[in-house]
C-alpha cells in the first residue's frame, strides 16, 4: 500500500479524480480524519472535507509509477 496527499478542491476536480481512478482496477481509499470512504465514489468524496488535503491509499501490488503518472494533477 502507497499513501500520498491530495486536494480536490473543485467540483471539476473531483469528476476528473473519479474517471481517472476508476481506470485501474485496484482498491482507493480516501482517509480525512477518521473517515475513511471508497475513493471511486462520488458521493462518498463529496461527504468529506475538501478544503483540507485528504490522504489516498492505493492498495497497489508491484510498481505505482503508472498511477502516479495519472495523480500528478492532484498530488499536493
Amino acid at each position: 500500500m502507497k499513501t500520498v496527499q491530495i486536494s480536490l478542491n473543485s467540483i471539476d476536480k473531483v469528476k476528473s479524480f473519479v474517471n481517472d481512478i476508476t481506470k485501474f482496477d485496484y482498491d482507493f481509499d480516501l482517509v480525512s480524519g477518521r473517515y475513511v470512504i471508497d475513493a471511486k465514489s462520488i458521493m462518498g468524496i463529496f461527504s468529506l472535507d475538501l478544503s483540507k488535503p485528504i490522504d489516498l491509499n492505493i492498495h497497489a501490488e508491484g510498481s505505482t509509477d503508472e498511477i502516479m503518472d495519472v495523480l500528478k494533477p492532484y498530488l499536493i
